[in-house]
């Protein structure tokens, strides 16, 4: 014993001062879909970008009210061509140990602005020219714009690795709360809190039963979304998960391929529209955790439109604009429909199908994994398809999803539609202060739903279910609560 105790007091001593020999608690969060990318400009999936939010910070925050503030940078606006950007008074470091420096955030907007993968391009194509000294970087654009601020919500991570798209798409190297550990082999990532040192394992799997089988036996802590929605309740009836809710942002629809000869025709998307009974979609499949949706931009937005007009569910218009085109029960309409292999967004397709059939259109049905169902999307290889609009905050989405200048790989209007209606009123809203360009953004919204672009579903309630009780979601569906939360441990 005389020969332990200093051992012991030895091992304590080096526990104490090098924490990072603590093995660390580790929480596994079960998720369908593995990140595309970890890359923090280039990455346009929905896993990757709220995975990405707990690795990098952006140059500008957006806080509750979805309103710029204060990130890796303080902006100033000198009038509304020219604005400047400092180091924010708090330090930033990247988990190379280097600190952000400006040189670094002006290399991650210049990729942001010209690499031809970038989702941001579009967005930030009125930037007419940067200029970085020692204490600040100038922005100077092409035409006014009074909330350029909010197109600065834009990760950063060192200017050296930035080109470096493959490692850094693989390997990240941010400054945000978390810290990327490693990448397992199912395409998930385990990340390390800065201050707490608790390790997060985000785990893929694509069946939603084995996701729920794993947190009721405890293999998993934490699921967000994506779930048959009746399986929440088994989740609500055990006492050791939690099951939190919120209202969300994210806008699911069903798109349109504006160029197919066929979908172009107004009275086509119209019958679509009418006949799909979006009421019992959510209802029976969605048990409540939806609201219906009339446009993008959530209820409680200050810029969404409160009173468009509902494509009402109605099959006897249907048939009579379907009739009016040669198109009936006995004659159908032949259309083929693109999903993913979601067996949940499968029993949505399915519904689709038959609520279709009843008005003459005969639905094909093809689901693909992800990758290939996403690529197809971008490529314009569809006739329809549904997706959600996940985190919208801004409507500068309005430009990124339908101006004409926004076809993929440019920006997301991946329907082709093309206005110089909408496109105008895009360019006229981004000149005005925010309480001018208000009608010019319900006016976009108006033409929009006429033209039927795409069919509005409806805003899915974000819902996390965990073993731990101090998980609350956010409306946007991004993991950032889990900032907070870890930070308190």
């Amino acid at each position: 014993m005389r020969l332990q105790q200093p051992i012991l007091k030895y091992l304590w001593l080096i526990l104490i001062c090098c924490p990072t020999l603590v093995v660390a608690k580790t929480t596994t969060f079960a998720i369908s879909n593995a990140p595309n990318s970890l890359h923090p400009i280039l990455a346009s999936d929905a896993s990757s970008e709220r995975i990405n939010a707990l690795i990098y910070q952006p140059i500008i925050e957006l806080d509750g009210n979805d309103r710029p503030i204060s990130g890796l940078a303080d902006i100033t606006q000198h009038d509304a061509q020219h604005y400047s950007l400092v180091l924010s008074s708090m330090q930033h470091r990247f988990s190379n140990n280097a600190d952000v420096s400006l040189l670094d955030i002006e290399a991650s907007l210049n990729l942001a602005r010209h690499h031809p993968r970038s989702p941001q391009a579009q967005t930030l194509s009125n930037i007419a020219s940067i200029e970085t000294t020692e204490q600040s970087i100038l922005i100077s654009l092409k035409k006014p714009d009074y909330r350029f601020a909010e197109k600065l919500h834009i990760s950063v991570a060192p200017k050296d690795m930035l080109l470096e798209d493959e490692t850094l798409a693989q390997r990240p190297i941010g400054s945000g709360a978390f810290i990327w550990i490693t990448t397992q082999g199912d395409g998930g990532v385990t990340l390390r809190h800065r201050r707490s040192a608790e390790e997060i394992r985000f785990v893929v799997n694509k069946d939603p039963t084995m996701r729920v089988l794993k947190l009721l036996k405890g293999e998993a802590s934490i699921l967000q979304n994506d779930l048959p929605h009746e399986m929440y309740r088994l989740l609500k009836d055990d006492p050791n998960i939690q099951v939190a809710q919120t209202p969300g942002t994210t806008f699911s629809y069903l798109g349109f391929n504006m160029a197919d000869p066929i979908l172009k025709q107004d009275e086509i998307r119209q019958a679509i529209a009418y006949a799909i009974n979006r009421q019992d979609i959510v209802k029976h499949l969605f048990q409540g955790n939806a609201k219906l949706a009339n446009t993008l931009l959530a209820p409680g937005h200050w810029a969404a439109h409160p009173d468009l007009p509902a494509y009402e569910y109605s099959p006897d218009k249907a048939k009579h604009l379907l009739a009016t085109l040669g198109f009936s029960k006995d004659n159908p309409l032949e259309l083929s429909y693109k999903t993913s292999t979601d067996p949940f967004r499968l029993r949505i397709a399915a519904v689709f199908q038959q609520q279709l059939r009843e008005v003459g259109i005969h639905l094909k049905i093809q689901s693909y994994e992800w990758g290939s169902f996403f690529g197809d999307i971008k490529a314009g290889r569809f006739q329809l398809y549904s997706l959600s609009w996940v985190g919208i905050r801004s409507p500068d989405v309005f430009r990124y999803v339908y101006h004409s200048d926004s076809l993929p790989p440019s920006g997301a209007n991946r329907g082709r539609y093309v206005s110089a209606e909408v496109d105008q009123l895009i360019e006229q809203a981004e000149e005005l202060p925010l309480e001018k360009s208000l009608p010019l953004y319900r006016k976009i919204q108006e033409k929009i739903h006429r033209d039927l672009v795409y069919v509005p579903l409806w805003h899915e309630d974000q819902i996390v279910a965990s073993r731990r009780g101090d998980l609350k979601p956010n409306k946007h569906g991004s993991y950032q609560y889990l900032e907070q939360a870890f930070g308190q441990h």
